[in-house]
């Protein structure tokens, strides 16, 4: 079997009730998978994409999470009606969904917008 062209992982990490970071099972993550499978399905990339359920990718504040290999390509805050989008323009075409895509300074860094500030010392 040929190799994958792309490698898509949606957060699934299950945090617990009431956590300040929230998670994106909470948001929803599963069903995003499930559409993301039956959309590439649809456009016949069984064997050329494939969808994975991934732990926490560490962007809580962005959930639901998608990131895209090889291009490393993370969207944040991703519903259900973006899921054609994502396949369509993505997947099929190789162009990315820049509406959903996470700017390089929020990905894995202390100094985003959406990211909870410690509280600071006096």
């Amino acid at each position: 079997m040929p190799p994958f062209q792309r490698h898509v992982f949606v957060c699934q990490n299950q945090r617990t009730p009431g956590h300040p970071k929230g998670c994106c099972s909470d948001k929803g993550s599963a069903a995003i998978r499930e559409a993301l499978k039956a959309a590439a399905k649809q456009h016949g990339l069984q064997g050329l994409v494939r969808i994975n359920e991934a732990g926490c990718l560490d962007q809580c504040e962005h959930g639901v999470t998608v990131v895209v290999y090889p291009e490393a390509v993370w969207y944040g805050f991703v519903q259900l009606a973006d899921v054609a989008e994502i396949v369509r323009s993505h997947l099929v075409e190789g162009r990315p969904v820049e509406r959903l895509r996470l700017a390089d300074e929020c990905i894995n860094t202390t100094t985003c917008e959406h990211r909870l500030r410690p509280p600071t010392r006096r």
